[in-house]
């Protein structure tokens, strides 16, 4: 769901013209860039960490699904490759004949009816392999996907502004 809500916020930031800011705006840039690096690479860290410590993870079950909303939707947000993935993507689908609204209205209810159906598929298939790989193929897991994360954020932060 922070997935989701985070693709029509991005929508809307690009209807609005915000992605064309960000790629003109260094500073903007630069500040979205490293923000959304270091929230990856602590994100990383945090895998990690609870990879050594499972039941932690575990232990707070209510807090579980507000954290993992809450981290997911700042992920996206703080990417700036989401916002110039919009703002290079959606207008070319946009008719200027027709009200632009109602145009970005629809491109966003089917990227966030797309997003969901992933997310769910990739719910769907950590749980089965926490189900039938056991701790320890979930320590590895978390070890895996924190290593990636902070691989992402790495590459965000070499990342540069398009002309730049």
């Amino acid at each position: 769901m922070g997935a989701a809500l985070s693709d029509i916020l991005l929508i809307t930031a690009a209807a609005l013209g915000l992605g064309a800011v960000l790629s003109a705006s260094a500073l903007l840039f630069g500040l979205v860039k490293w923000a959304g690096a270091a929230y990856l690479a602590y994100l990383g860290f945090r895998l990690i960490r609870g990879a050594a410590h499972p039941g932690a993870i575990e232990s707070a079950p209510q807090e579980r699904a507000t954290t993992v909303f809450r981290r997911s939707f700042l992920v996206a947000v703080t990417n700036p490759k989401g916002y110039l993935f919009f703002a290079a993507l959606l207008p070319q689908f946009i008719d200027p004949t027709q009200p632009a609204a109602r145009q970005y209205l629809v491109l966003a209810a089917l990227f966030v009816a797309t997003d969901l159906m992933v997310m769910s598929l990739y719910a769907a298939v950590g749980a089965c392999s926490q189900r039938r790989g056991g701790r320890l193929a979930g320590q590895w897991l978390g070890r895996f996907c924190g290593l990636a994360m902070i691989g992402v954020a790495a590459s965000l932060a070499l990342m540069r502004r398009a002309g730049a």
